[in-house]
């Protein structure tokens, strides 16, 4: 059951993304922040909310550190993307902005304060085609890191705060294979890099990071497989589904083909 967020956190959250950048954002961050408002929904995925389209909305939190980003690793019990990683984030609430919405399930999830992000942009709206969600990448600087915690293991498995340095060294670039025949971009990450981002949450990085011009490219990075507690909900759709396409149905941000 979710705890619900006290009046005087959420009085310290934002609601919007500001129209000028928070004082203090440091310098690294602000080639983000502009690459965030020059950057097209279709330089991130082929699949975009169809207009007039009856959607679910929802918002994830990019929220970045001292040279890091924060992740989550979902529980791997999960009926949904188990053990997949991912931008702490969920269901917009009616009422909500996608920026309360991304503040709230951080806090939700992993503890983080409302108080201590500063919110300095975001990325276009990205459809996820099989459970029909658009979803709105918020960006943050964390201005007052404070301690995280797994404040739900029901959703999180493990928390990670990740080097961009080390994220987007070739040692750790892969490239994805799913059995139902998708292939994509993925990094490892964890002490023992043995943890895979795939799917939204690594297109989302590929794709961003490259428009930036901060990830080079890898010329044949390793192929891996995916675990099996990540396959279970794909293991699921294949026994009831009449067929393998809607068996290969996933909510996955797939970068187009390059020519």
């Amino acid at each position: 059951m979710t705890t619900e967020m006290p009046a005087e956190i959420r009085a310290r959250m934002a609601d919007r993304v500001p129209d000028e950048l928070p004082p203090g954002l440091p310098d690294w961050l602000r080639p983000v922040a502009e690459g965030a408002r020059q950057i097209q929904g279709s330089d991130l995925t082929q699949f975009l909310p169809p207009e007039g389209a009856d959607v679910r909305r929802g918002a994830v939190l990019m929220l970045f550190g001292d040279g890091d980003v924060l992740l989550t690793e979902r529980a791997h019990h999960m009926r949904s993307h188990p053990g997949q990683v991912s931008f702490p984030g969920g269901s917009i609430d009616p009422g909500e902005t996608p920026v309360q919405a991304a503040l709230r399930e951080a806090w939700e999830e992993i503890g983080v304060d409302p108080g201590s992000v500063e919110v300095f942009g975001d990325l276009p709206e990205l459809w996820l085609p099989p459970s029909n969600f658009a979803v709105t990448p918020v960006l943050g600087w964390w201005r007052e890191p404070g301690p995280v915690r797994v404040a739900s293991p029901d959703e999180v498995h493990e928390i990670h705060r990740v080097e961009l340095r080390e994220l987007f060294d070739p040692e750790h670039r892969i490239e994805v294979r799913h059995p139902g025949g998708w292939t994509g971009p993925g990094f490892l990450i964890g002490d023992d890099k043995d943890v895979i981002v795939w799917g939204f949450t690594g297109g989302i990085l590929t794709r961003f990071f490259s428009f930036l011009g901060w990830l080079p490219p890898v010329d044949d990075p390793p192929v891996h497989d995916l675990p099996d507690y990540m396959l279970a909900e794909y293991a699921r759709r294949v026994s009831r589904a009449p067929s393998q396409e809607e068996a290969d149905g996933m909510d996955l941000l797939e970068p187009e083909d390059e020519d």
